[in-house]
């Protein structure tokens, strides 16, 4: 039998605790107004704080996922802590207009949530990195058995041993036979996975043979179901299906989509399409500043215009002219040969703008037109699309939104030049994980990323 201590014998506390320690927090920040605001502890006090408390509960049913995330995602703790405090907030509301007790200055309720704002997602991050901290020290993690050997099974295997603070331990593996190529523990067929369940305590299975042999499926759902464990099931899928998926049902029947892509909602689409015109707007009121400067030093830098125009793939494939500050000599490979690390087409001022990417503000125009976004898959020319979307999968995926300044693939360092295959296929990936993921705090975290990259000076900027 194994030792529960190194079970993580806490672990089923953990939703509790986190509950506890939102609720302190809550009323602590409430505490520390009421210091700030000493007329706030009249007759009403104690009416008050009942109601902050209670509060918190919708917050706690409702947001209960998003503090139970086993990797850590800034964004949607964020944009997940900013509704819980809207939850709050209109529950704290109604209670005290119900309770009568609405007796103190609305702007004590902006000082309350402006601080719950900030308090509650750092809260948040805080208590997953103490999480994910414990369960690296050995606790606090779950007993995992794994139906199949298959490949499936490999590349699941990796994903939950991924990082150690996910908090999973693989105890064996089940299966009629272990496949070609298997290396991991194998503990018998489905006759032995009951009694394992059972002597080594497992917390979850995850079943991933084919779904067709039903016998077997039912079977492993019935032992799970009998041992009141998690089970789950893994469809068998190649490794180009394996991103995200968005789950539908058609009559009685489930469907998966492999391509989720959250800008095909029209109010997300209106959100991006707000922000982008409401921030080139203000950068091209403000421009002068800076383009006049850049625009006399190109000049004087070598014969030629300010602006260099090039076609590149767009928003569906479209072709646009995307703009740029002119960073080399007039040549003839500017629309067929990539920019190197001491390109003799550079001039000295140009290779000043790549290095800051001053040379990429002209695109703020392209933004206001339409032709691009903020943030989004970087364009590339006509030459290399038709080149790379003949040899890399999902090539083209990263067109079904509009192309950014900047984007996740640049702020992870897959920017400069890409001499070999592999750099583009890391782009690629980069790009098509951006378009899966898409959210307004995600956009936020790359701008931020990319001034203090501009800041700081990339070595592939060139």
């Amino acid at each position: 039998m194994p030792d529960p201590r190194s079970r993580g014998r806490y672990g089923r506390f953990q939703r509790e605790v986190l509950m506890i320690v939102d609720l302190l927090v809550v009323n602590a920040v409430f505490g520390l107004l009421c210091y700030i605001h000493p007329d706030m502890l009249d007759h009403f006090a104690r009416t008050k704080w009942l109601a902050v408390s209670l509060s918190y509960l919708p917050v706690a049913l409702l947001f209960e996922r998003t503090r139970l995330q086993r990797t850590l995602h800034i964004d949607r703790v964020l944009v997940g802590s900013l509704s819980a405090v809207i939850v709050h907030a209109l529950v704290f509301v109604t209670l005290l207009q119900f309770l009568r007790a609405d007796n103190f200055p609305i702007a004590c309720y902006f000082e309350y949530y402006a601080m719950m704002i900030i308090v509650l997602p750092a809260t948040w991050i805080f208590m997953h990195m103490l999480i994910k901290a414990y369960r690296q020290h050995g606790g606090n993690y779950r007993r995992v058995a794994i139906v199949g050997t298959n490949s499936t099974a490999r590349r699941l295997s990796e994903s939950l041993l991924n990082d150690n603070g996910y908090g999973y331990r693989i105890l064996g593996y089940f299966d009629k036979s272990p496949a070609v190529g298997f290396s991991g523990l194998y503990c018998g067929t489905l006759d032995d996975l009951a009694p394992f369940i059972e002597q080594e305590q497992i917390d979850e299975v995850f079943y991933v043979l084919s779904g067709e042999n039903e016998e077997d499926l039912l079977r492993c759902i019935s032992i799970t179901d009998d041992a009141m464990v998690e089970f789950h099931y893994v469809p068998k899928l190649s490794p180009y299906a394996g991103r995200r998926f968005e789950h539908n049902n058609i009559g009685g029947l489930p469907v998966l989509t492999p391509r989720v892509n959250p800008l095909n909602r029209p109010l997300n689409r209106l959100l991006k399409r707000s922000f982008d015109l409401a921030f080139s707007t203000v950068a091209l009121i403000c421009s002068p500043i800076v383009f006049i400067p850049i625009a006399i030093a190109v000049k004087l830098s070598s014969p030629g215009p300010v602006f260099f125009k090039q076609k590149r793939t767009g928003y569906l494939g479209r072709d646009f002219y995307c703009l740029k500050f002119r960073t080399m000599r007039v040549n003839d490979q500017a629309d067929s040969a990539q920019a190197t690390s001491n390109d003799p087409r550079k001039t000295r001022v140009g290779d000043f703008l790549r290095r800051t990417s001053l040379d990429e503000l002209p695109q703020f125009i392209n933004v206001w037109l339409g032709d691009m976004s903020i943030v989004g898959p970087r364009p590339h020319m006509l030459a290399h699309t038709e080149q790379y979307k003949a040899l890399i999968d999902r090539y083209m995926i990263r067109h079904m939104v509009k192309p950014g300044i900047t984007g996740w693939a640049q702020v992870c360092g897959y920017r400069g030049n890409t001499d070999e295959l592999e750099k583009m296929e890391k782009r690629v990936r980069a790009d098509v994980w951006y378009i899966e993921h898409w959210s307004a705090a995600l956009d936020l975290k790359i701008i931020v990323k990319t001034i203090v990259n501009a800041v700081k000076g990339e070595e592939n900027a060139y």
